[in-house]
């Protein structure tokens, strides 16, 4: 039996072979094309490629649970593609229910000396384990794997959870040619339905399909069903500049917003944000801990209580939080929140020391409201709908003269407007319990820089010698500040470890309060450099901003996030001895991003034996929409090339 169905299924992948010289992504059939090809031209990075996936979810009319067919069909392209030979679905668990699987069939095709081999999953070859309290896995690997095999897979997945509506993923981290999902949702079940991602749906079509789940005595409900297809996906590859991936992987989520009973009844599961500031506001990990006035007496000093001027006042309080209690690390907002804890214990969560701030700022007359947002790591707070789970962070937002102001008491060293670099994730949820609730921008206040100011001479036996003044401001500032303030004698002694051919005479920092936003370097340097012949050949960039393009793939469907403004400075005088000569030095070069988002400006004046190089980059905005990935990845090129092949020659006269 087994040899009859292997000569049938030979015979379709050589009927389809026929009329085919490609990959087959119109359905689950294997052909002779989808074992002869071994290449992906479109991406040749990529180790391995979905041929086809296809997705049905309804509700069974008989059981009224969630099903869910799955088909999947892949092409293993070399040796790095064989972790795509394990599979690993999760179950959901909540009490007695549960979610499970069935129908799990999975098949390695292979040639073989010109002929088809089929190797079948046994059914001793699925594992099933627990994860955690929420969730088991079934687990599985692909017999005999090898380059070039093509395999694939199906199974039912059944779920009791109506408000967990299957989420499909478009994109993954290799390519796809072909992914479907087909829906059908009873008129009774209302989700918010959210599309994630830039990349578009070739179709996205639903229609009505009356009649079609019968809810007995003369009810039913009519269904939408609704077709997705996405053609040619891009892997999604991770690279510099960017917030967590879920951000932007292409798929389909959906969120339970009503269920219509049968009998009449009408459960609203999806909150309005007027619901859910009032909830906020009386709940006891939040709500009430923002008016625990009473916990905060006597913690200040007079001379802070007393101060006249609010924005004095406002910073003598940030700066108390700051450095009298320690964050412990732990994100929770909503669980086991404890202002009195934090007092006692002088450690405690992001809300207890933030929640802190707010009471000890309200007490003191500073306009204050707490804002809940979503850090960098944890993806975008849904915006259309309340989904509390979304947010894992609260920071406070202080008015003052008309100027508001988002702090964050948990890092000692953060200046006072300026919250941590994980927070810049676009948007916060402000909470006004009195007009309502209403989103903000969380963006950097102001741009951050990295600038370095050399005077140099050039002796006449060839050695540099000269002041060099380097200047951090905001987010480039923090560590410097930090590995400064830390371990002063470590950090001067690494950042001379960090350039072993330049002698460092002397290092002074300026800056003398960890708090300033500004860190600022003097040091007085030695530098050597190569001569060929009777001609030197000086990099005029002895300190480089990048040492490589961090942009390398072929195309990014994701933004490039940068999280604040950016801009780099680098001047260079240089006198040279009268003995020498210069025979060269850089061109001139001007190149802007466009829609001005974006500017390099390199220039060279030479005057006498006086050398002055000016070099400037600005990045105008913090996020770049995937259509300027060509562009900044240009821009990036140039820069490295800048600062790694400009070339001053100088010689003896």
């Amino acid at each position: 039996m087994k040899q009859l169905l292997l000569t049938t299924f030979l015979l379709i992948i050589s009927a389809k072979s026929l009329s085919q010289n490609e990959f087959n992504s119109e359905d689950f059939t294997v052909t002779r094309s989808d074992l002869n090809i071994n290449t992906y031209e479109k991406d040749s990075t990529a180790n391995a490629l979905v041929i086809y996936e296809y997705g049905k979810s309804y509700v069974d009319k008989r059981t009224f649970k969630l099903v869910t067919e799955v088909k999947r069909k892949l092409k293993i392209l070399n040796r790095e593609g064989f972790d795509k030979a394990t599979n690993v679905i999760y179950l959901y668990t909540d009490g007695n229910k549960k979610e499970k699987i069935s129908n799990i069939s999975a098949t390695t095709l292979n040639i073989e000396n010109n002929n088809v081999t089929k190797t079948e999953l046994e059914n001793s070859q699925i594992f099933e384990e627990k994860y955690n309290e929420r969730y088991t896995i079934v687990k599985f690997t692909f017999p005999n794997i090898k380059e070039g095999s093509v395999i694939s897979y199906s199974y039912t997945l059944t779920s009791p959870f109506m408000f967990k509506y299957k989420e499909w993923f478009f994109q993954d981290d290799i390519p796809k040619l072909y992914s479907q999902y087909e829906t059908s949702i009873p008129g009774n079940y209302e989700y918010n339905i959210k599309l994630v991602g830039f990349l578009k749906l070739d179709v996205n079509h639903g229609v009505i399909e009356g009649n079609c789940l019968d809810g007995g005595n003369g009810a039913y409900a009519d269904c939408v069903n609704t077709n997705y297809i996405m053609r040619n996906i891009p892997a999604f590859t991770e690279e510099d500049y960017m917030t967590t991936k879920y951000n932007y992987l292409s798929r389909v989520e959906y969120e339970l917003k009503t269920v219509r009973g049968f009998n009449g009844s009408v459960n609203h599961y999806t909150k309005t944000w007027a619901t859910v500031d009032s909830e906020l506001k009386t709940d006891k990990e939040l709500g009430r801990q923002l008016n625990k006035s009473s916990s905060t007496k006597n913690l200040l000093d007079d001379s802070i209580v007393n101060e006249k001027d609010p924005l004095t006042k406002a910073k003598a309080i940030y700066e108390f939080v700051q450095d009298t209690y320690t964050w412990n690390n732990e994100y929770s907002i909503f669980k086991d929140v404890s202002v009195k804890d934090l007092i006692d214990n002088k450690s405690g969560n992001v809300s207890e020391i933030n929640i802190l701030l707010h009471n000890l700022l309200d007490d003191n007359n500073i306009e204050v409201k707490p804002v809940l947002l979503s850090t960098r790591d944890n993806g975008f707070a849904t915006q259309i709908y309340p989904v509390l789970s979304d947010f894992n962070y609260l920071v406070v937002q202080a008015t003052i003269d008309g100027i508001s102001y988002l702090l964050d008491a948990t890092d000692s060293y953060l200046p006072f407007g300026q919250l941590p670099f994980r927070c810049l994730n676009q948007h916060g949820r402000l909470l006004d319990f009195k007009k309502g609730s209403y989103w903000i921008d969380i963006e950097a206040e102001k741009s951050s820089s990295v600038s370095y100011r050399l005077e140099l001479d050039l002796t006449a036996d060839n050695i540099l010698k000269g002041k060099t003044a380097k200047k951090t401001t905001g987010y480039h500032a923090m560590s410097p500040k930090k590995n400064y303030f830390k371990d002063k004698e470590n950090y001067i002694k690494s950042r001379k470890d960090t350039y072993p051919t330049m002698t460092f005479l002397e290092y002074d920092v300026k800056t003398e309060n960890k708090k300033d936003r500004d860190f600022d370097e003097e040091f007085i340097i030695e530098h050597e450099p190569e001569s060929v012949g009777e001609k030197i050949y000086l990099n005029p960039f002895l300190f480089k901003f990048f040492t490589e393009n961090q942009f390398k793939l072929q195309e990014r469907t994701y933004p490039i996030d940068f999280g604040f403004k950016d801009a780099y400075l680098y001047a260079l005088k240089l006198q040279i001895d009268d003995s020498y000569e210069i025979l060269e030095h850089p061109k001139d070069l001007v190149l802007k991003l466009p829609n001005n988002t974006g500017s390099i400006i390199f220039t060279t004046k030479v005057e006498n034996n006086t050398v002055e190089l000016f070099f400037k980059l600005n990045f105008t905005e913090p996020i770049y929409n995937p259509e300027y990935y060509n562009y900044i990845k240009e821009f990036m090129r140039t820069i490295v090339d800048i600062q790694k092949n400009s070339l001053i020659v100088i010689q003896k006269k």
